[in-house]
């Protein structure tokens, strides 16, 4: 009985999820609140956050590239094109509009407290995954803890959004060529932040699919169920047999 009632709660929350999307925009438009263009600071422009970078500025989204290495962000930048430029992480934190984060997962108490002051109260879009052999014992503790409510507690005052975490980043950048067939689940707290990263995920192909809240962030990483390319409903399907 508990369980069933756990599975009705789940399928609850992804229902008002769809309607949300429904009404999201199918083209790069990314309007705000006050008629401006949402800008990006990408935090960690290795594979991922670098091909996210890119996907985006070709859609028409202003990107700030940054790691710890800026000469290689400016490379970056200059073949992305009139789009994107390079900065330091404090730099795209400030100013992005949303932040994404694509750091080796030993490294985001680091980013969590240089970069404090300027992401609280924005969308961050975390793409980090916990991997013991390469991260060491933070991994083991957000593997417990689950890699969403982990990174909510590292980068604190932030509205976090989980996602990318679970497909590679090869395809990041090829979503686009069949808008809508591949899923993109997603796990957040904050309607707001959802509704934002929902439209950035849509805008570069994917179909995002709220499937809970950050405590469901766990389920998104490889090996899991939701791991790999997966069509809108199949994810729906399977994140409503999960707790």
């Amino acid at each position: 009985m508990e369980s069933e009632r756990r599975r009705f709660l789940e399928l609850a929350r992804l229902v008002p999820a769809g309607i949300v999307l429904a009404g999201l925009p199918l083209a790069a438009r990314a309007a705000t609140g006050d008629g401006g263009r949402l800008k990006i600071g990408i935090v960690g422009s290795g594979r991922v956050g670098g091909t996210l970078g890119t996907v985006w500025a070709k859609a028409g989204y202003q990107v700030m590239l940054s790691s710890r290495d800026i000469g290689h962000d400016r490379e970056l930048a200059a073949r992305i094109g009139p789009n994107a430029r390079a900065g330091t992480p404090r730099e795209a934190a400030a100013f992005g509009d949303v932040v994404t984060v694509s750091v080796p997962y030993r490294a985001l108490p680091d980013v969590g407290r240089d970069l404090a002051d300027l992401i609280r109260g924005k969308t961050v879009i975390d793409t980090c995954n916990p991997f013991v052999g390469r991260d060491g014992e933070i991994a083991k503790w957000a593997r417990e803890k689950g890699a969403g409510l982990a990174s909510a507690e590292l980068l604190a005052g932030a509205h976090i959004v989980r996602a990318f975490n679970a497909i590679g980043y090869a395809r990041m950048g090829a979503a686009h060529e069949e808008p809508g067939r591949i899923g993109m689940p997603i796990a957040g707290d904050d309607a707001q932040a959802i509704a934002i990263a929902s439209r950035l995920i849509r805008d570069i192909g994917f179909e995002p699919v709220l499937v809970g809240g950050l405590a469901m962030g766990r389920h998104l990483m490889p090996g899991t169920p939701l791991a790999g390319e997966l069509a809108p409903d199949e994810i729906r399907r399977i994140a409503a047999t999960l707790d």
